[in-house]
């Protein structure tokens, strides 16, 4: 994976830079426990964002590419309150991981997972 000015360069195919954060906050909002994938000031649920019929959350991901062509993500999320964060983070990793490797066929070297909040709404 390569990133231009138009997008990522995937096997001579292009992705919109809005595609690939796409597939990440939804990987990470499936997640349970993920109260919502954004920073803590602009966070937002994903599910409002559906029910709104407005685009999903892509605020706060953050992709860098190395010379190897392998990625790393940086993410906030907000947690829900009671969930042990840890397995949070590492299911936010892997789900992240799979979807990218699945959808688009790129290796993830990390995943950083940012909890910059707490949800306490049941």
């Amino acid at each position: 994976m390569k990133q231009t000015d138009q997008g990522y360069i995937i096997d001579g195919i292009t992705i919109a830079p809005g595609v690939v954060e796409t597939i990440i906050s939804l990987a990470a909002a499936e997640v349970p426990g993920v109260a919502g994938v954004g920073s803590a000031d602009t966070i937002s649920s994903i599910f409002a964002a559906f029910n709104a019929g407005k685009a999903v959350p892509t605020n706060g991901i953050n992709v860098q590419i190395a010379e190897d062509e392998t990625v790393t993500i940086d993410i906030d999320i907000r947690a829900s309150y009671g969930n042990r964060l840890v397995d949070i983070a590492d299911a936010v990793r892997n789900a992240i991981a799979d979807a990218l490797s699945g959808q688009i066929g790129v290796e993830v070297a990390e995943v950083n997972v940012h909890i910059d909040a707490l949800s306490f709404e049941e």
